[in-house]
């Protein structure tokens, strides 16, 4: 047994260890020692670190000529020192094989246990579970259960079904101080705090609560899972408070932007020093993430102050400190200090460059990243690593700079860096950022590069984000059927897929991704569940996204501003200000983007004071701040409203100068009230902004005409032939059982086209005997009044009515999209429609949802 497994065991790598600075002793004579004496040598190399070495003195033990062999205190050291090596995987396997050959591989628990281990550290969780599966179940001790949670860390779902299994098991041994500080983190992975409760609980009836290992997982867990008033509960009852429970809840205070109490906290903490707990360099590293902007920028300066003041600036030759200093002064938008700092370090590193340029990427110092990138690559010949490329890729896609792009992919093909899959997904999103999607398509479907999960996901969001909707969801459908090769959707991939079910907009398709997302275990996770919410509504289903939104277990703010927004783009004013009423009494705060949702469905609904309060309270509310994108709702609805004295006192104390948005819906609005003279004002300023608009100058045209100044409205037509911009056509379309119809004014490309207008002239008869009367004031023609009813008769929406009538039966819904604003003549004929043929019509035109019922609209004529 022993010279075969001798044999088998020939290859097992004698080097010694990379970080070792003492050269490996020479080999024992081994001949006269006995086997304790072997199994002690062993496991002294294992213990000091020399991991190689203990290996490396299996081959000569099974040698000996008295032919010892390995017992169940020899292997565990040897397998654990696999674990610790580069190619520690195959080795393990060399050990397992002979632990099997001597019948230790299950039968022994020390030995199984230790296998487990190995495999763990070594990333084989499958190996791990296939060696726990094979432990007799009698054997399996609290020890073996906690190898496996250990090893299968990277799963840590799977790692907490192993932890209820283990309480079944065991259910007479309590978990130990390992199987805590094991199942804790991973809690804090999955975003569960509920069951970190329930392990909590496990720990305070255990007593293990009190270790100070323990506790400071508790408090991990608690900050990350963002239950901050938790995790300070667990921090002050901790018995034995250390720099590193200190640290945990400084890093949990920067890690969820608490950065007064953060700063607060470390101010304690000199307190304590006193007492034995002083800070160290992990401490500002825990608060650096605190400083997250400009606001932070004082703190900031305080906290380099003190690392000063303490010596941590630079200890013991590690630039770690320095270089976060950097970044965080990127971040708060201080390159002058954070220059100043590069500066200063004598001895500069990869990283000290890469903290540097990181910080002039983020802050849009495009040609100084770049200077910098070309500086350390030739002057300080340092190599550029992943991160140095990252940040100029960052600024590329951030600023759009495609020759640079360019520029920096030609430099990783020359080094030979397209293969390192952070460099290849930075590359795509720099690409796609720059608008080119269709040349990161060709880096995608390089044959030559694996693609890996995240440059699946950065495809199809970038698909998605560039309004390329079908584009994405086929990329999606490749994704899966790519699973058996290891390509697993996860959630950014499917969040992408329905954002883009929401562009199309395809709600059948939605409902397929609503059912991976079931099954996929996704509808927890909150951005999920809000996309989910988003796509029903824009595809008009809010019933269908209110009912997903009440099964919800755990609702954030994300949620809850998801379906305010998702009544809002349906005209529900009054139900979104009803849900926000009771979020506000769940005591879930809002923020910026609840209050958008608030003044979008305020101004949809035509609720002025509504509006105007939640505007003040926005205004008042300490945590948020009122943005272009709210002033702009404010002073659409204040225009749409007529009051237009107010609207221009509001764009003036705007904190910037109105866009083209704000502009647009002023112009809009004048259109609807005749106000030519304020309107005459706002074009000229909105035609200097962005003279490659064709929609402005329809709109100032449109303006124009509705009161008969026909010059001014030829000279708007003939600067808009001028510009060399065309006119969008009216373009509506209609989803029929997963086809869809496109129909233009004034086109009959469809075979149907001749039973379509048979359809729309029964319809008009219908609604004419009903009081429908055609309103030829949106015709903005020089026509004869005639020929104004024979141009509203074939506008886009009607033909897409009149043909979902024709090829849907009752009682569902009719659905029509339709890319520019509906007319009111449209609007009408649609109430009275619906009215005729009891049955609810919903068209989505450019602004918003109209679902028409019983001859009323949800907008109230207010659109």
């Amino acid at each position: 047994m022993p010279a075969a497994a001798a044999a088998h065991l020939a290859p097992l790598p004698t080097r010694a260890q990379p970080h070792s600075t003492n050269p490996p002793p020479p080999p024992a004579k081994p001949t006269a020692a006995s086997l304790p004496q072997w199994n002690a040598l062993i496991a002294g190399h294992s213990r000091a670190g020399r991991h190689a070495d203990a290996v490396a003195l299996l081959p000569p033990l099974l040698a000996t000529s008295e032919g010892l062999a390995p017992d169940r205190f020899t292997l565990p050291p040897a397998a654990k020192s696999c674990g610790f090596l580069r190619d520690g995987a195959a080795t393990g396997r060399q050990v397992h094989a002979l632990a099997a050959k001597l019948g230790l591989a299950s039968d022994d628990p020390f030995v199984a246990n230790s296998l487990v281990s190995m495999y763990g550290r070594c990333g084989r969780a499958e190996d791990a579970e296939k060696v726990f599966d094979g432990i007799p179940t009698a054997s399996r001790n609290l020890v073996s259960w906690n190898a496996l949670m250990a090893a299968l860390s990277g799963n840590p779902r799977r790692a907490i079904e192993v932890f209820r299994d283990c309480l079944v098991d065991l259910s007479e041994a309590a978990p130990d101080e390992a199987t805590l500080v094991t199942v804790l983190p991973m809690c804090a992975a999955l975003g569960c705090p509920g069951t970190g409760r329930a392990v909590h609980g496990l720990a305070v009836k255990s007593g293990w609560d009190a270790a100070a290992r323990v506790s400071n997982v508790l408090v991990d867990m608690y900050a990350k899972c963002g239950e901050l008033a938790n995790a300070e509960r667990a921090f002050l009852q901790a018995s034995e408070s250390n720099v590193v429970s200190w640290n945990v809840m400084l890093g949990g205070y920067a890690r969820n932007g608490e950065a007064g109490a953060a700063f607060g906290l470390l101010r304690e903490m000199q307190q304590t020093e006193e007492r034995g707990v002083p800070a160290d360099e992990i401490t500002v590293l825990s608060v650096l993430p605190a400083c997250s902007g400009p606001p932070e920028l004082a703190k900031l300066r305080e906290l380099h102050a003190f690392t000063i003041r303490r010596g941590l600036d630079w200890t013991g030759g590690n630039d770690m400190v320095p270089n976060a200093l950097m970044a965080a002064y990127g971040r708060c938008g201080c390159l002058l200090h954070a220059s100043h700092l590069f500066t200063s370090i004598r001895s500069k590193t990869v990283s000290s460059w890469n903290s540097l340029i990181g910080a002039h990427a983020q802050n849009g110092e495009m040609n100084t990243a770049i200077e910098l990138f070309l500086q350390m690559a030739g002057d300080c010949e340092l190599k550029p690593d992943w991160f140095s490329i990252g940040s100029l890729l960052l600024a590329c896609g951030n600023m759009k700079h495609f020759l640079h792009c360019k520029a920096t992919h030609g430099f990783i093909l020359r080094n030979g860096l397209e293969r390192d899959s952070f460099i290849r997904s930075s590359l795509l999103s720099a690409y796609i950022q720059c608008g080119t999607v269709s040349l990161a398509r060709l880096l995608f479907d390089d044959e030559a590069v694996e693609n890996d999960e995240v440059s699946w996901n950065t495809m199809i969001a970038g698909y998605s984000q560039n309004g390329l909707p079908s584009e994405a969801l086929q990329l999606f459908r490749e994704m899966q059927s790519n699973v058996g090769r290891g390509n697993r959707p996860l959630l950014i991939s499917a969040t992408s897929a329905l954002m883009a079910c929401s562009e199309l907009p395809a709600v059948r398709l939605g409902k397929e991704m609503h059912c991976f997302a079931l099954k996929a275990n996704y509808c927890e996770d909150s951005f999920l569940s809000s996309s989910l919410i988003d796509m029903y509504s824009k595809c008009g289903f809010v019933d269908d996204a209110r009912a997903f939104f009440d099964r919800l277990e755990a609702k954030d703010a994300v949620s809850w501003t998801a379906m305010i927004t998702g009544y809002a783009v349906n005209g529900a004013g009054k139900e979104a200000v009803e849900l926000y009423d009771m979020m506000r009494r769940e005591g879930v705060e809002p923020d910026e983007f609840t209050y958008l949702g608030l003044l979008v469905a305020c101004g949809h609904a035509g609720m002025f004071e509504e509006g105007l309060h939640f505007f003040e309270e926005m205004r008042n509310h300490c945590e948020t701040e009122a943005k272009l994108e709210h002033y702009a709702c404010v002073v659409g609805m204040l225009s749409r409203g007529g009051h237009f004295a107010d609207a221009v006192a509001l764009m003036e104390e705007m904190p910037e100068e109105p866009d083209a948005k704000v502009l647009s819906s002023v112009l809009s609005a004048c259109h609807i009230h005749g106000e030519v003279e304020l309107g005459r004002e706002v074009a000229e300023r909105l035609l200097e902004l962005e003279p490659d608009k064709a929609e402005h100058y329809v709109l100032a045209s449109n303006m124009y005409a509705g009161t008969g100044q026909w010059d001014d409205m030829r000279k708007a037509r003939k600067m808009l032939r001028e510009a060399g911009v065309a006119k969008e056509p009216g373009c509506s379309w209609i989803d029929v059982a997963g086809k869809v119809y496109s129909f233009v004014v004034g086109e009959n490309s469809l075979p149907e086209m001749d039973e379509v207008r048979r359809m729309c002239h029964c319809l008009e008869q219908r609604i004419r005997e009903i009081g429908y009367v055609p309103d030829t004031t949106v015709v903005l023609h020089e026509l004869e009044e005639e020929e104004k009813v024979e141009a509203l008769r074939w506008h886009s929406e009607k033909q897409a009515i009149a043909f979902g009538l024709l090829r849907t039966a009752g009682p569902a819904k009719v659905r029509v999209f339709k890319n520019i604003r509906m007319c009111k003549d449209c609007h009408n004929a649609a109430k009275l429609i619906s009215k005729v043929v009891e049955r609810e019509i919903v068209v989505r035109d450019k602004k918003r949802f109209h679902h028409f019922r019983d001859g009323i609209c949800s907008c109230g004529d207010y659109w």
